[in-house]
């Protein structure tokens, strides 16, 4: 194990270790002057977080880091993607490794040296550390002789869960055999990489339903139709699908998370506004609950002689890790950090993640790399006090390399070549 000495940072950058040796294998770590540099550039981010859709300086860095480290790229993909191919073998498909690049509008509240000067807006969910890390595995991957091509995506907009598709849509998957991403997690400690079969993150469709009934004076209910007080049985009959019509085996959430009605203390609603997210794991339960919602609010609506207009958006599917492209991510993270480093989820993640869209159309998978701050209350993504480990940067880049090699042998081999 090794620390990266502190003489070989900028003065601007000390104040906080950068690397902890965490990994047990340093023969396969990125070098120390790399892991430096993807820190400088995670803090450097950090310092000047870009929203979805408007990520354009940091596609400035990430290509400025690529014209140094002489790798080919496209720019301005999907807006403000970036990728980036490796060569290998041709005839070989490639394998694909993706991080996110935007942020939050958030206020950050960390009190750290490199915190956001962009008001109001900060990352929240650790998409600076996630595209450092592919920063340094396109260096420790440069130059390689590889089994299989390489291809690497710096995707936009992954907060909105559209960048996914839009890049797509833009040919980011044409030649691809497998794909692979991860994202920072602070449930685990430094140096644990969770790789888990079956869902890691859950659909993330959402509802907006208009209850309409009929206005009146608040001493004579009588001659109304009460829209908070069917939107309110509404909200109490929608929790019920999950506790009562989903297996408790297969996580689940409907929440109603805006309710708007009225607007003077004496007077009945016409109108009630409700809003809200429906979440799960599993493709049938996600469809049986988008298919009752709709049903619950209509049957609700007609029981009071209301009338109702109900929508509701897909959005992401769920992320399940299946097949040879698990048994890959598997690998590799054990060559990376060691067997007893590698575990599974330790609770359903019921949090949303575009990069289902890419495995509609490759097989890969997803995981999540340890990054509790130690001796620190640890504060959960999308909170103005998110932070991470930095050392989880190292052990990031680290297992992107690998599996780029792991999943790009597999690959050779089903095209005929001879492994590297």
């Amino acid at each position: 194990m090794r620390e990266v000495s502190r003489r070989a940072i900028s003065p601007r950058w000390q104040g906080r270790p950068v690397y902890t040796g965490v990994m047990t294998n340093p023969e396969l770590s990125i070098d120390d002057l790399t892991v430096a540099r993807i820190t400088r550039l995670r803090r450097d981010l950090h310092r000047h977080p870009e929203l979805s859709w408007d990520e354009h300086r940091t596609q400035d860095v990430i290509c400025a880091e690529l014209d140094r480290l002489g790798v080919a790229y496209r720019r301005d993909v999907a807006g403000t993607g970036v990728i980036a191919d490796l060569p290998g073998p041709p005839g070989v498909p490639a394998v694909a490794l993706r991080a996110d690049t935007d942020a939050l509008p958030v206020h950050e509240e960390t009190g750290l040296s490199f915190a956001s000067q962009a008001p109001g807006v900060m990352h929240a969910c650790g998409h600076d550390g996630h595209t450092s890390m592919l920063l340094g595995a396109a260096a420790a991957l440069q130059g390689r002789d590889l089994p299989a091509p390489v291809r690497l995506l710096w995707q936009p907009a992954e907060e909105k869960g559209r960048g996914a598709p839009a890049l797509i849509e833009a040919g980011a998957l044409d030649g691809v055999g497998f794909i692979f991403g991860g994202h920072v997690d602070r449930h685990y400690p430094p140096g644990v990489l969770a790789v888990t079969e079956g869902a890691v993150n859950a659909s993330t469709d959402t509802f907006h339903i208009t209850v309409r009934g009929q206005d009146g004076h608040g001493a004579r209910p009588h001659e109304s139709i009460d829209a908070v007080v069917i939107g309110s049985l509404m909200v109490i009959s929608l929790q019920t699908i999950v506790s009562r019509e989903v297996n408790p085996a297969h996580p689940a959430v409907v929440t109603v998370g805006r309710f708007a009605a009225g607007h003077a203390n004496n007077v009945i609603a016409g109108r009630a506004d409700l809003e809200g997210t429906i979440r799960a794991q599993h493709p049938s339960v996600r469809a049986h609950l988008t298919s009752r919602v709709e049903h619950v609010a209509r049957s609700v609506a007609d029981l009071h002689g209301a009338r109702v207009e109900v929508e509701v958006r897909a959005g992401t599917p769920p992320v399940i890790n299946a097949g040879p492209a698990l048994d890959h991510a598997r690998a590799a993270a054990v060559r990376v950090v060691g067997a007893s480093r590698v575990v599974p989820l330790i609770t359903a993640n019921m949090g949303g993640e575009d990069f289902a869209f890419y495995l509609d159309h490759v097989p890969g998978a997803y995981i999540r790399y340890g990054a509790q701050v130690p001796g620190r209350e640890s504060y959960p993504a999308h909170s103005s006090r998110f932070d991470f480990d930095e050392s989880a940067l190292a052990v990031g880049a680290s297992w992107m390399v690998e599996v780029a090699l792991e999943a790009g042998r597999a690959l050779a081999q089903a095209a005929g070549e001879t492994p590297k």
